[in-house]
C-alpha cells in the first residue's frame, strides 16, 4: 500500500498577482497532520523551448541578457506559451519565427520539465525543431533584445562540454534533442 504523501491546501492568500508572476501564501495541512505555513507557491507562464537545426545543419542560438544574474547568456530560442497559441507547437513557432526569422519544416516534442516542482507552477516545453529556412520577410520582435547566431554542431556540444549555457530547463532540452539525434547514448 502507498503512503499518502499529498498536501492539503487550507487556505491561499494573493499576494502579487500581474502578466508575468502570480505570487500566494498558501496555508497546507500534511496527510500526518502538521500544518506548514507559509508555503510560498510562485506562478509564471509556461515556457517553450527549442534545439533549433537550420537546413543546412548549423544550430541557432542566442545572446540574450539576463537581470536576476546579471549576465549575458547563451540560450536556446523559446519563450512564454500564449493564451492565444493553438497548441504547444504553434506557440514554439511563433516564438521561433519572431525570435530568430527561421521557420522549420519539422518540429518534435522533446517533453515537460519543470524549473522548480516544490514552488513553482510553470513547466517547459521541449522540442527539437529541424530543417530551418531564414524567412528573409520577418520582422523580429522589438521587445526581444536577442543577438541571434548559428554554430556548427561540433561547435555546440563543445559549448555544452565546456558549461557555456546556465539556465537548466535549457539544459535539459539540449539533454533530450542530443539523445534524438543520436549525438548522446543513455543505458
Amino acid at each position: 500500500m502507498q503512503k499518502n504523501l499529498k498536501w492539503k491546501t487550507l487556505s491561499s492568500t494573493q499576494l502579487l498577482k500581474d502578466k508575468w508572476t502570480d505570487v500566494r501564501a498558501d496555508v497546507c495541512q500534511r496527510p500526518d497532520g502538521v500544518i506548514v505555513e507559509p508555503f510560498y507557491v510562485y506562478g509564471f507562464p509556461d515556457y517553450a523551448t527549442a534545439l533549433a537545426i537550420t537546413h543546412d545543419g548549423r544550430i541557432i542560438l542566442e545572446k540574450i541578457y539576463r537581470h536576476g544574474l546579471n549576465i549575458i547568456a547563451n540560450e536556446l530560442p523559446g519563450g512564454c506559451v500564449d493564451k492565444t497559441d493553438n497548441s504547444l507547437e504553434d506557440a514554439i513557432a511563433r516564438e521561433l519565427h519572431e525570435e530568430t526569422g527561421y521557420r522549420f519544416n519539422k518540429i518534435e516534442y522533446l517533453g515537460t520539465t519543470s524549473p522548480n516542482p516544490t514552488t513553482n507552477t510553470n513547466l517547459m516545453h521541449m522540442f527539437l525543431a529541424t530543417g530551418g529556412v531564414l524567412d528573409k520577410t520577418a520582422e523580429l520582435d522589438k521587445d526581444e533584445d536577442v543577438e541571434v547566431f548559428l554554430v556548427s554542431m561540433e561547435e555546440f556540444i563543445e559549448m555544452v562540454k565546456e558549461n557555456k549555457f546556465i539556465q537548466s530547463m535549457q539544459l535539459t532540452t539540449i539533454f533530450y534533442a542530443l539523445q534524438k539525434l543520436g549525438k548522446i547514448k543513455i543505458g
